[in-house]
């Protein structure tokens, strides 16, 4: 008669002794993403859904190191023409559509040939493909490419189901269908994107959580409200002013790295009529608006020094940033000459600016910077995807604007600034630049490779299509209960081994 009791008594141990994982994870983002679809997409916020939506072919370490995902070992050929992968076999797409060779010879020439697609200059090295088998593909490069495989390692890599991506067109991102852990349920614009774990994913058992749910939260002070709130679990994002407030919280944990990307002003200088303006048709005004901003001011009034001033599309502490080209100290005199030797000592400009409170604040003290040089900056605050449509038609004379970064040099620069850039928003074109850009891409000899970038940057220091100004970290606070959670310097949101205790 005492069994059942002892036996009952050992499972209700055994249930208090075991984690209690909670069945949705509520992740606060500071923005809504774009479209959901990796060729058509730019936004940063975006890769972080598709950090569980999408997988790639290959992915990265904390440390940068590239390392497989959908495949498993990949080589170059000696001339370095062709790049053989193999793949997974335990792969199917979340509509059941195979993952193999020929998806991704499909995904490869969807990059490339979707008239909407941004990846286009992503890929552009590639001049064909080759299915050997369904576990291996050769992808042949018209020139040695040394970006391919980083760019592999983000959106160009990552595969949609060709079955969906037919049947969708270029509506694909209302309905994404992936080779991720967890799959599309349903979006509402600017309140939620949801995700349901995917049963077949083939490493399934290292995600915890039955949901994702992704709440745009544009406001830094409303996010960190919501989580201390318990309306979302972890957000991203936190401001660097709210750091020690979220350290003192003992509810709270927090995790940063540092960001391979930068935030500037994307000057319109050929995008249509509003680059018919001295910022868009002078370099000597640009120059102007460069020396009227003091950048290591902008760190500590705005992030109390918790970030990087920055003038390259590096932070200063890479590899790739040109020593030569230092950060340059604030000289309203010698703004105020820029301007008189452009003929025009009181120029007014048009700011847009995303709603973030923190970027428009950014905005407001370059607005009066400028100001003290003569320069009138007119901030105008947009809702995200707004600014970024508007930015891609040319509706804009400057736009205040960042990029997260890529692992590749090669992913700061080269969309941006040559002439059919994928992401060249300014329309900037200059042939030299595009050589030498292009040059880089062709030699894996990283000391060739810095000094093309050395050169690029001098000319785009002079030119100014993109005005650089600070480089931040990536900042994630959560529940104390959620762990197991790695800071990538790409600041994306990958849940593997996350969990939350209720």
């Amino acid at each position: 008669m005492k069994t059942p009791a002892v036996l009952t008594l050992s499972a209700m141990l055994m249930l208090t002794a075991a984690p209690l994982f909670a069945a949705d994870l509520k992740i606060g983002l500071a923005e809504d993403p774009d479209i959901l679809d990796p060729d058509q997409s730019r936004t940063f916020v975006g890769r972080i859904v598709y950090a569980s939506l999408c997988d790639k072919l290959v992915d990265i370490t904390p440390d940068l190191e590239i390392i497989p995902m959908l495949a498993t070992e990949w080589s170059w050929s000696e001339d370095n023409l062709t790049l053989t992968m193999k793949l997974r076999d335990d792969v199917t797409f979340q509509d059941g559509t195979p993952f193999d060779a020929e998806a991704v010879a499909y995904n490869i020439n969807r990059s490339q040939t979707l008239e909407e697609s941004r990846r286009k200059s992503e890929v552009a090295s590639i001049t064909g493909t080759k299915v050997v088998d369904p576990t291996t593909i050769e992808i042949t490069v018209a020139q040695p490419d040394a970006t391919l495989i980083a760019q592999l390692a983000d959106r160009a890599g990552m595969m949609v189901s060709p079955t969906a991506a037919e049947a969708a067109g270029a509506d694909f991102g209302n309905a994404p269908v992936c080779a991720g852990p967890y799959s599309f349920t349903e979006r509402v614009q600017q309140d939620r994107i949801v995700l349901t774990k995917f049963a077949d994913y083939y490493d399934a058992d290292k995600y915890n959580f039955d949901t994702v749910t992704f709440l745009p939260i544009v406001d830094t002070t409303v996010r960190l409200a919501n989580l201390r709130a318990g309306d979302v679990d972890m957000i991203e994002r936190l401001a660097a002013t709210d750091v020690a407030s979220v350290k003192a919280d003992d509810a709270l944990t927090m995790e940063q790295a540092t960001s391979l990307g930068y935030q500037g002003l994307t000057v319109n200088v050929a995008n249509g009529d509003k680059a018919q303006n001295p910022f868009g048709q002078d370099k000597l005004v640009r120059q102007a608006l460069s020396l009227s901003i003091d950048r290591e001011a902008i760190n500590q009034v705005v992030f109390e020094g918790a970030f990087a001033a920055g003038n390259q599309p590096w932070p200063p502490t890479s590899p790739w940033y040109d020593q030569d080209i230092p950060i340059p100290a604030r000289d309203v005199e010698a703004a105020k000459a820029k301007l008189a030797e452009a003929g025009v000592e009181s120029p007014t400009v048009e700011i847009q600016v995303s709603t973030d409170p923190v970027a428009q604040q950014v905005t407001q003290v370059i607005q009066a910077m400028a100001a003290e040089a003569g320069i009138t900056v007119n901030v105008v605050a947009k809702e995200f995807a707004t600014q970024l449509s508007q930015q891609t038609a040319g509706d804009y004379e400057i736009s205040q604007i960042g990029w997260s970064g890529r692992v590749d040099p090669d992913g700061n620069i080269h969309q941006f600034v040559t002439c059919e850039g994928g992401i060249n928003d300014a329309k900037y074109c200059n042939p030299e630049v595009d050589k030498l850009l292009n040059d880089a891409r062709a030699t894996n000899d990283t000391a060739e490779r810095k000094a093309l970038y050395d050169q690029a940057t001098a000319i785009l220091d002079d030119d100014l299509p993109l005005i650089y100004i600070y480089h931040q970290n990536w900042i994630w606070a959560m529940d104390k209960g959620v762990t197991g959670f790695t800071a990538y310097p790409d600041g994306m949101i990958r849940l593997a081994g996350v969990s939350k205790a209720e």
